[in-house]
C-alpha cells in the first residue's frame, strides 16, 4: 500500500497483528522492501511482532525524484577524497524522517528500529533526533561513516558500481548474481535457483538505477555519524559480517565502541548479505534486542 510520509509517497508493507509491537525495517542502497527475506518477517511475525517494511525514496514503488537529475559520482568520489563538502539531491536526514512518517501515517508512536547497510545510517540518524519514537535499534552490516575506518577494496568498489549488459530483466537480474556473489556470505553462498528467483522478482517490481545513484550520493554526502551515536538512548544491537568486503567488520567494533552498552553479534562466515540459514540468528536478536527496549 502506500502511503503519505514526509511529503511524498512511500509503499509500505505491513504484517503480523496491529496490535503486536512494532518493528520498522529500513532497507539499504538501492534495495527494494523485497530486500527483507519474506522468510525472515514471518519468523518476527510469528514471535508476535507487527512487521513494517517500505521502499525508501527513489526506489522500488516509492516515489522517485528523476526531475533532480543524474548525480556525477566521480566529481563526488574525488570531492570526498579531497575532503570538501559533497552535495546532494536529499540526505541521509531526510531519508530518516521519510520513516518517521511511515511511523506517523500507520499511527506508530513509536517502534522497534532496524536498518541494514544504509537503512542502518538512516536508523541512526532516526534513534538520535527523534529517540522517544525508538523503542530499540538493531544495527545490521552498517557504519558510522567514520574516515578512520578501513574501507572496501578497489575490486569491490568497481563491482558496486558496475553497469548490467543491456537493459533487459534477464541481463540485469545477471548483474545483480554477480555483485552479490563478491560482496556476499562465502560460508554461506544462495542456492542458485532461489537466488534467481528473488532477484527476478525485484526487478520486475522495479529497477530504478538512477535513484540508487542519488541514494549513493546521500550516503557520502552525510559523512561522519559519530557525533549523532552519543544521542541514541535506545538499546543497541550490532550485527555484522566478520567476512564483509563492502562494511569491513572494524565498522561493527567502531559501533560498540561509540555506543555505551551496545551488544555485539560477529558473524563468522557472513559477508554483505542476508542468508537464508543465518535469518533466525538475525530474527532471535531481533526479538532479544527488543524485550531490552519494551516501554
Amino acid at each position: 500500500m502506500q502511503v503519505s510520509a514526509n511529503g511524498i509517497g512511500i509503499e509500505v508493507d505491513d504484517q503480523g497483528l496491529p496490535g503486536g509491537e512494532p518493528v520498522l525495517l529500513i532497507m539499504g542502497l538501492g534495495m527494494q522492501l523485497v530486500g527483507w527475506p519474506d522468510e525472515m518477517v514471518q519468523m518476527l511475525v510469528s514471535r508476535g511482532l507487527r512487521v513494517v517494511r517500505f521502499d525508501n525514496r527513489d526506489i522500488g514503488l516509492s516515489q522517485h525524484f528523476d526531475h533532480l537529475g543524474m548525480p556525477n559520482l566521480a566529481i563526488a568520489g574525488i570531492r570526498y577524497s579531497l575532503h570538501l563538502k559533497v552535495r546532494s539531491a536529499y540526505g541521509i536526514s531526510d531519508m530518516a524522517d521519510d520513516a518517521l512518517g511511515v511511523m506517523d501515517a500507520l499511527g506508530l508512536r513509536s517502534a522497534h528500529i532496524v536498518g541494514a547497510s544504509m537503512g542502518g545510517m538512516i536508523a541512526q540518524h532516526l534513534a538520535a533526533r527523534f529517540p522517544e519514537r525508538v523503542r530499540s535499534l538493531t544495527l545490521m552490516m552498517t557504519t558510522s561513516g567514520s574516515r578512520r575506518l578501513p574501507q572496501p577494496s578497489m575490486r569491490v568498489r568497481r563491482v558496486l558500481l558496475s553497469r548490467p549488459d543491456g537493459r533487459d530483466p534477464a541481463a540485469v537480474v545477471k548483474h545483480f548474481e554477480h555483485v552479490l556473489g563478491v560482496i556476499g556470505s562465502p560460508a554461506y553462498p544462495p542456492e542458485p535457483e532461489r537466488l534467481r528467483q528473488r532477484l527476478q522478482r525485484m526487478v520486475a517490481r522495479s529497477w530504478h538505477p538512477v535513484g540508487t545513484a542519488r541514494q549513493v550520493m546521500a550516503v557520502v554526502a552525510d559523512g561522519d555519524r559519530s557525533h549523532l551515536l552519543g544521542r541514541i538512548q535506545a538499546p543497541v544491537r550490532v550485527i555484522h559480517g566478520q567476512e564483509d568486503p563492502l562494511i569491513p567488520v572494524a565498522a561493527a567494533h567502531d559501533l560498540v565502541a561509540k555506543l555505551p552498552g551496545a551488544q555485539l553479534d560477529i558473524v563468522p562466515g557472513m559477508g554483505h548479505d542476508l542468508p537464508l540459514p543465518l535469518l533466525e540468528r538475525f530474527a532471535q536478536g531481533i526479538v532479544d534486542n527488543a524485550a531490552r527496549g519494551r516501554r
